[in-house]
Formats: C-alpha cells, sequence, structure tokens
C-alpha cells in the first residue's frame, strides 16, 4: 500500500479485512472519501473529570475511578451542557503494522461547541490511535454551549487512517498551488496554509453568530428543525473588527475560499498562541474534493469555531487565524467530497450546523 491517507474503498478493503469491526453492520454512508463516521453505542458514563487511559490502563479500568453514573441513550437521553461523558463506539480497530488513526469531530458537532474526542485503551493522546492498535473505541462528549440529546448510531466524530508519511511540506504545498491553486489569492504557506478571517464590512454587516448563553436542548436527530434565534445572537460590524468576550463561542468564517485537491486531504490545525487570547477549534477533517470546481464547491469557505479565553481579544479583518495541514492520499478516492455524496457543506460561507432552520437565515438580519 502506498503511503498517505487511505481512500474511501481502501477502507472498505479494511472492514473486508476486519481491520474495522463493529457491534452493527457499517453502513454504506458511513465512508467518506477519506474518513470513516464512527456511530455512538447503547450507552453514557457520566464521569467526574476528562481523562486518558494512560499506556499501562484501559478506558474500562479508568472507568472504574472516575464513573459516576451511566445512562441508557436508547431511545434517546440528555448530555447537559458542562459534563463530561464517555461513550463507547460501535466501531473497534485492528489496525495493520504501520498504520496509524486520527479522528476529529464532524463539522456539524464542531458548529455546536460540542467537545468530542476519541480516546484508546493504553491511549496518551486524545484524538489519535497508535501504530498497530487492537481494541475499541471510545468518545469523550463534553457539551460547551448547549444540551443535546443523543441516542445510538448517531455519528458524532470521524476518522482517518494514515499509512507512513503523509504530510506535504510547504516545498511541496507551494507546488501544488502552482498546479492546482488550493485558496483564492496569494497563499500564505508557514507549516501548511495559513488562513485568515472575513470581518469585511463591505459584504455587510453581519460577520457571525454568537452561542446565547442560556437555551433550550438540541436533539441531535432532530436536522433543519431549530429556530437559529433562540439559540445565536448575530454578530455585525461596520469597522472590520469585533471583540471577542472570554468564554463566549463564535461561529465565523475564512476570508479565503479553501480547495482540496482530490489526491490530498487536510486537517485544520491550531495557530499560534502568541496571535491572541483565542481558539480556533481544530475539529475538522477536510476530505479530498472540498472547495473543488468539479465536485461543485467553487468558492467554499472555512467555517471558523473560535472561543476566547481570558481577556476580551479584538479579532480584526484579514488576521491570520488558523492554519490547513495538507496530506498525500494513498490513492484517489471513488467519489469525491460534494454533491453526489449529498456532503453538506459543500460550496459554503458563513453557516451554522444542520440542525438549525435555513430559512430563518434569510438575510441574516435577526
Amino acid at each position: 500500500m502506498q503511503n498517505g491517507v487511505l481512500a474511501d474503498h481502501q477502507i472498505r478493503d479494511m472492514i473486508a479485512s476486519g481491520a474495522i469491526s463493529a457491534a452493527a453492520p457499517i453502513a454504506a454512508g458511513q465512508i467518506q472519501p477519506a474518513s470513516l463516521d464512527l456511530r455512538l453505542g447503547t450507552v453514557a458514563y457520566r464521569v467526574r473529570a476528562s481523562f486518558l487511559a494512560g499506556r499501562t490502563r484501559t478506558v474500562t479500568q479508568r472507568l472504574a475511578d472516575f464513573q459516576m453514573h451511566t445512562i441508557d441513550l436508547t431511545g434517546g437521553a440528555v448530555l447537559e451542557k458542562g459534563c463530561v461523558y464517555v461513550v463507547p463506539l460501535m466501531e473497534s480497530l485492528s489496525l495493520p503494522v504501520g498504520m496509524t488513526g486520527a479522528a476529529s469531530a464532524k463539522s456539524s458537532i464542531g458548529r455546536l461547541d460540542l467537545l468530542t474526542r476519541i480516546i484508546t485503551d493504553h491511549g496518551v493522546e486524545f484524538d489519535r490511535v497508535p501504530a498497530g492498535y487492537n481494541g475499541p473505541l471510545y468518545v469523550e462528549i463534553c457539551p460547551r454551549s448547549f444540551s443535546v440529546v443523543a441516542q445510538p448510531g448517531q455519528m458524532l466524530n470521524q476518522i482517518i487512517f494514515r499509512m507512513g508519511k503523509t504530510l506535504m511540506s510547504d516545498e511541496d504545498l507551494r507546488a501544488l498551488h502552482g498546479q492546482t491553486p488550493i485558496v483564492s489569492g496569494d497563499p500564505v504557506i508557514s507549516d501548511g496554509l495559513g488562513f485568515s478571517v472575513d470581518l469585511r464590512p463591505d459584504s455587510g454587516n453581519l460577520v457571525g453568530y454568537r452561542a446565547k448563553p442560556h437555551t433550550g436542548v438540541i436533539d441531535l436527530a432532530k436536522l433543519d428543525h431549530y429556530d437559529p434565534t433562540e439559540f445565536w445572537e448575530p454578530v455585525h460590524t461596520d469597522a472590520g473588527w469585533i471583540i471577542l468576550d472570554p468564554g463566549a463561542f463564535y461561529i465565523l468564517v475564512s476570508r479565503e475560499s479553501i480547495v482540496i485537491p482530490p489526491m490530498q486531504a487536510a486537517e485544520m490545525a491550531p495557530y499560534l498562541a502568541m496571535v491572541g487570547e483565542f481558539r480556533v477549534h481544530y475539529a475538522g477533517f477536510f476530505d479530498p474534493g472540498f472547495g473543488y470546481a468539479a465536485a461543485g464547491g467553487e468558492g467554499s469557505r472555512g467555517v471558523l469555531e473560535v472561543r476566547c479565553h481570558e481577556a476580551p481579544f479584538v479579532l480584526e479583518h484579514g488576521q491570520v487565524v488558523g492554519r490547513l495541514v495538507y496530506e498525500n492520499m494513498s490513492a484517489l478516492p471513488e467519489a469525491l467530497y460534494g454533491q453526489a455524496i449529498k456532503s453538506n457543506y459543500q460550496g459554503q460561507g458563513l453557516k451554522l450546523s444542520k440542525h438549525f432552520k435555513a430559512t430563518a437565515l434569510s438575510g441574516a438580519q435577526f
């Protein structure tokens, strides 16, 4: 197998060989161009604190230390804002030598400010599966802005599989941009592709959304259902800057259009802390074909999930806030991210998660 991120048909081969197994048959819709969606199991454990198993222990052993009570997810159960839960996933892994896994929250989950991270037996990092791992997968869930209703089979996280060296160097990234432009305008390339925030007054004075502090519950099974005015307040500016409030959660958008060509995948990575008192979430993989014109994605921009830290901070239009790390694919996917596989965010601009009524955002002046 060639080094790189595994493509959809290679993931199907892993399922057929038993390298990926599950408590219930894996559905075709779980397999994305370069990733596999992971499903919640039937039970959630409320725990006292977030934890990693550590090199000498399993997650089950750690649950014995920190478990408070058990919640049956069958039929749906509320996971409360500010609490930490651990849920065994339906999928398990038996990775071959030299293959690793990396997980992240799915786009819709990140936009709900749900902190969801994969943990493994003997694990020392969140969202990372070591080479040759053989065992179960668990997800830690901590709702930050909204309490949610979850049930078995729902897909909050996705995982990619890497064989050997996958990361592209800055030199390779510049060469790729010369062949197939990966960003609108002149690229800022330094340890990946830098991107900036769009707060320009000439695009209208709506530039983002801020989560309201006291809201109702969001049922993760209900799509295009909720009135965004009940959960979000609009963020406007005529000045080209906004002030981020400590502890607040914002949905903003990148100034640049981004392209992931068919033989690349990308991951949003944290930017240097020295640029300000905020964090742009790095929950998110970009599948091959995102923003790719031939897959209907021309003009796609990156949605930014931003949380301010200790001090109020002025964020200005064009300020670099994050970077995309590009990786080579091991093989060309059979399907690209886009309309053909009903991808939700192809061609996106500023957009909330799919749980909110899109019609209510027309004009976006609520």
